[in-house]
């Protein structure tokens, strides 16, 4: 398999298997709304494959970041077409990446709204707000008769993406955020049908899957994972309870005929990663970095050796807008500058330079 040859996931026809990883840069103001910037540095990446956004928000509850774009407004979804036209004027597709923070979130940032979760447990340590660091609250347990309306948020953002021109939709339940403390021990401590057995911790993460699925599309729809990936208090220490979690998971959504699973895992080769795609049985997408950063020679291992249909890469597309056109002809790339990550304005964000010929 060539890491620069085309593939088709679900309804989309990628160029090339190099995924622009979903990456948090606080760009969007305090309305959420994406502005000139944000459209530029989109555009500048549409050579990728396929571009995958930086975590939107399904409803105010849901923001965790400060300057975090949000999926619910009117002017949320105008922001976003200005984006998604952008991209595809260039040939690219672009998908949003829906994602409600759970418990990794702080009511000055959700404009006062509770911040919510599987059970009562806080997040260790402080969070940025607008108004500086803060500890992260302890969140209200969700009730069983709230899910529903939750589920129901993750829809209409679904199908606010469509309306705004992506492509289709990634559900992040990766990383601590709200669907992955469903999945983790650690973060669910319910003793209902959503908690307490592999089978109900996955319960909530699979029929919000299959809701947004129905409404926008299983050929559109993402879902991202992280297991054993261990940050943000979503632990995953047991290797039987994990891989029955995730086997769970997988097993629950096989049959909708996802566009496509992306596991980040630092061990692609593994058999937990092995194990999720054979259950699956879709379109699968490998992020080998997060506390590390992927690499050409790993990209080329992932795609070489059929680990997964598509490689899913992150701060390497970051600074390197043309980074398909370096990676295929071995040119250098340029080094990400930590510092301008989650600030704002153009510094670190859409002036990295292109390769000039």
């Amino acid at each position: 398999m060539n890491l620069f040859s085309p593939v088709t996931l679900g309804a989309l026809e990628l160029s090339n298997r190099l995924v622009m990883a979903p990456l948090t840069r606080s760009r969007s103001g305090i309305d959420g709304v994406p502005g000139d910037d944000v459209v530029e540095y989109y555009r500048q990446r549409a050579s990728m494959g396929m571009i995958v956004s930086e975590g939107t928000y399904p409803s105010f509850a849901g923001q965790g970041f400060v300057r975090q774009p949000g999926l619910v407004t009117d002017a949320h979804i105008a922001g976003w077409k200005r984006v998604t036209d952008a991209v595809h004027a260039e040939g690219g597709l672009i998908i949003a990446q829906v994602m409600h923070a759970g418990r990794v979130a702080h009511p000055a940032n959700t404009g006062g709204n509770p911040v919510v979760a599987p059970s009562a447990i806080a997040v260790e340590g402080e969070t940025r707000t607008y108004d500086g660091k803060q500890p992260f609250p302890v969140p209200h347990a969700l009730a069983a008769e709230e899910l529903g309306g939750v589920t129901a948020e993750f829809v209409q953002a679904s199908r606010n993406a469509i309306a705004a021109g992506f492509d289709g939709v990634e559900l992040h339940g990766a990383n601590g955020y709200l669907l992955h403390e469903f999945l983790a021990p650690s973060a669910n401590h319910r003793t209902d049908t959503y908690g307490g057995s592999p089978e109900n911790r996955a319960r909530f993460v699979i029929e919000t899957v299959t809701a947004v699925a129905e409404a926008i599309g299983a050929d559109r729809t993402w879902l991202r994972i992280s297991p054993e990936h261990n940050v943000q208090g979503a632990l995953e220490t047991d290797d039987a309870e994990t891989l029955a979690t995730y086997a769970a998971l997988t097993d629950g959504i096989a049959a909708l005929g996802l566009a496509g699973l992306s596991v980040l895992h630092k061990d692609p080769s593994g058999a937990l990663v092995r194990e999720l795609r054979s259950r699956f049985g879709g379109p699968f997408l490998l992020n080998t970095g997060f506390g590390t950063v992927t690499t050409l020679d790993e990209a080329l291992l992932v795609a070489g050796s059929g680990w997964a249909d598509a490689v899913v890469v992150g701060r390497p597309a970051l600074a390197n807008p043309d980074l398909a056109r370096r990676w295929r002809e071995g040119l250098p790339l340029n080094e990400p500058d930590y510092s301008t990550f989650y600030t704002e304005g153009a510094k670190g964000y859409i002036d990295y330079p292109f390769w000039q010929n």
